[in-house]
């Protein structure tokens, strides 16, 4: 291994958004509405929760609660290890969180969202075979950002995007970009769908590799 690779327990660090209406999967919004946005995010958390429990030694759900509940605190399988969000941004939540996941003694550690639900155990298995032999690896998503980002030590910089970045289709661009600058090797997983609008729910429904449950989540309700 390389001189900065970490040696810890192998792990996945979840970061997720608390399940409240009109807060989560806006742009679903004309497809579900609130309440069934509100109710997808729940299940995708879920989802995603026991997936990684079952492939990987150690699970960290970073959240951060919404005022007035905390459904996703109470919600986590025994065993998840809990973080709570902070910072201004995204790039500033994720290296807080990585940092927290990293001194507990995380590594190699995948991070991950919950918008990606054709996610595999598969998928995380590469990824920590790619960890192996390579400082980052990245699974790209089609709409230009990442559903994982891989590292074998707590390269925060990668995070250090800019607001002006995030939540646009220049986030993998701009992360590969860094690992040049910084002299990081970097593995590309395959491309997945994330599931974020109407367009992604149809093309996921069509999907054999979407979980029943969230397909289920995704439905359009037929008119009376």
């Amino acid at each position: 291994m390389n001189a900065g690779a970490h040696r810890g327990t192998p792990a996945t660090l979840i970061m997720a958004k608390e399940p409240r209406p009109g807060t989560v999967k806006t742009r679903l919004h004309p497809l579900l509405g609130p309440q069934r946005c509100a109710e997808l995010q729940a299940g995708l958390i879920r989802h995603t929760m026991e997936l990684t429990t079952v492939h990987t030694p150690r699970t960290y759900l970073a959240y951060a609660p919404a005022d007035g509940g905390d459904t996703i605190g109470t919600a986590a399988p025994a065993g998840v290890r809990m973080l709570l969000q902070c910072g201004k941004d995204l790039g500033q939540r994720l290296a807080a969180a990585v940092t927290g996941a990293f001194t507990d003694g995380a590594g190699p550690l995948l991070v991950i969202g919950t918008d990606a639900p054709t996610l595999t155990g598969d998928h995380l298995a590469a990824a920590f075979t790619a960890l192996e032999s390579h400082d980052v690896v990245l699974g790209p998503a089609l709409d230009g950002g990442y559903y994982l980002i891989g590292l074998r030590a707590p390269h925060t910089s990668l995070f250090g995007l800019g607001s002006d970045v995030w939540s646009t289709d220049r986030v993998l661009t701009a992360t590969l970009g860094v690992t040049r600058r910084e002299g990081l090797s970097v593995e590309l997983l395959c491309t997945l769908r994330d599931l974020d609008t109407p367009e992604d729910a149809s093309a996921l429904l069509a999907d054999p590799a979407l979980p029943a449950p969230i397909a289920a989540l995704i439905q359009p309700v037929e008119a009376p």
